[in-house]
């Protein structure tokens, strides 16, 4: 992807304060805005599928103690993943990463952040990482990237794919000199996706003079949309599209 200071917003899990994340409704709902991307999370189901769903455990559906894991695809499709947010809400059943890419990939862009945690199974993991590529896809052109707080999740999808756009989401602790010295040892990665409160003038242009692309998560606030905007961050992430775009486009 050609940098580019105008920015763009994501939609984070869609429109997730008006419907539940990661669910069809959410990303409709988010498309209903003129938006220039979605960012989703990949997890497997026990049975191997990539799906979406972004915490580690059940909980919101009631399950507490349980994961995404601890079910077979069949099974999450026959849960209600919308009650949580709405109990009036039309029944949601899981939704495929499959499902998303083929619905969205031709109407926005797509950030796929696969969600690997300490003590999973190294095979699972990599079986994630193969999955999220192939469905990706041929995107070298910037139009699908694919994220990770694992480090060891990105080093394994360079190892599979050279060419794909990865890209490693920062943890709010993590530096100046933490990022940079990341980016001089692992110089495939496409950019850096950074938490809200490690977005300075200095890290920008860090990053810049490294020429990578810049992300930030999860920008809601006045402050922090423009902040980011001032900024001139490629992609802004935010639960509240609708003023990002407002605040933009102003």
């Amino acid at each position: 992807m050609t940098l580019s200071r105008a920015t763009m917003i994501f939609a984070h899990r869609g429109a997730n304060r008006e419907a539940a994340e990661n669910t069809r409704t959410a990303f409709e709902l988010a498309l209903a805005y003129p938006i220039d991307g979605m960012e989703t999370d990949v997890q497997l189901s026990r049975d191997g599928v990539a799906v979406l769903w972004h915490d580690w455990s059940l909980g919101k559906l009631g399950l507490s103690g349980k994961r995404i894991d601890d079910y077979a695809l069949q099974e999450l499709e026959g849960m209600n993943f919308a009650a949580h947010f709405d109990e009036n809400a039309k029944p949601e059943g899981v939704m495929s990463l499959r499902e998303f890419v083929e619905a969205y990939r031709r109407r926005c862009h797509l950030l796929l952040e696969m969600k690997c945690r300490d003590g999973e199974d190294a095979r699972r993991q990599q079986a994630k990482v193969r999955q999220t590529l192939e469905l990706a896809g041929n995107a070298r052109d910037g139009s699908t990237l694919v994220s990770s707080f694992h480090l060891q999740s990105l080093l394994y999808a360079h190892e599979c794919v050279s060419d794909f756009p990865l890209v490693y989401n920062c943890e709010s602790w993590q530096t100046i000199a933490d990022a940079e010295r990341l980016l001089i040892m692992h110089p495939f990665l496409h950019g850096l996706c950074l938490h809200k409160k490690t977005l300075t003038r200095s890290m920008v242009d860090m990053l810049r003079r490294h020429n990578k692309s810049i992300a930030v998560y999860t920008c809601n606030s006045d402050a922090e949309i423009r902040r980011a905007l001032d900024l001139g961050v490629d992609i802004l992430i935010t639960d509240l599209p609708q003023k990002a775009l407002q605040m933009r486009d102003a």
